[in-house]
């Protein structure tokens, strides 16, 4: 081991740091997918549903709601559940759009658990703004897979989200395992 204290003195010097980029993220970052308003004509879960299922991501479309993967997952088959009607707040579906996002929530934890073995899942609304919905004015649950130790030192230190495979991957193997 070298008696040199070892500086970060960025590109175009050596300083023997690997560096993982992820440029994909500045996107996600600099709000480029962001709707410009709130209205059902900018958003985004109301175009996934006139897309292709791969190109939109969607995983499994239902009477009233769909399943999509997350484009900024935060771990590997982070899937959203959305009703198709344009709605910001849980308290405006229907009983049977709260009914079926309830039954394609569960459906989404039987496929993710059976083709990843996940352990565990992380499931919820961000309700507003305030509450740190990314896409506010479009209702959208979020099911998260958790795995043991998969909050290692990637998102901690390294402030970086590891993903085994593709999205497009990732979605043609939930749709092919939905029930």
């Amino acid at each position: 081991m070298s008696d040199e204290t070892l500086h970060q003195d960025g590109i175009g010097h050596p300083d023997e740091l690997d560096r993982l980029w992820t440029p994909h993220r500045m996107a996600y970052i600099r709000g480029e997918n962001k709707p410009a308003d709130g209205s059902s004509g900018e958003c985004p879960f109301c175009r996934v549903p006139r897309l292709d299922d791969a190109e939109g991501l969607v995983v499994h479309r239902g009477e009233l709601a769909f399943v999509l993967l997350n484009l900024y997952p935060y771990a590997p088959g982070h899937l959203m559940v959305c009703p198709y009607r344009h709605i910001a707040d849980y308290t405006e579906t229907t009983d049977e759009e709260a009914a079926e996002i309830a039954d394609l929530t569960r459906a989404a934890m039987r496929t993710v658990r059976a083709t990843s073995g996940a352990g565990g899942f992380n499931i919820g609304m961000n309700q507003g703004h305030i509450a740190g919905a990314g896409i506010a004015a479009h209702l959208h649950q979020h099911v998260v897979p958790r795995w043991p130790g998969d909050q290692n030192f990637m998102p901690i230190i390294g402030r970086t989200k590891t993903l085994p495979e593709l999205l497009d991957q990732t979605r043609a193997l939930l749709a092919a395992a939905w029930e």
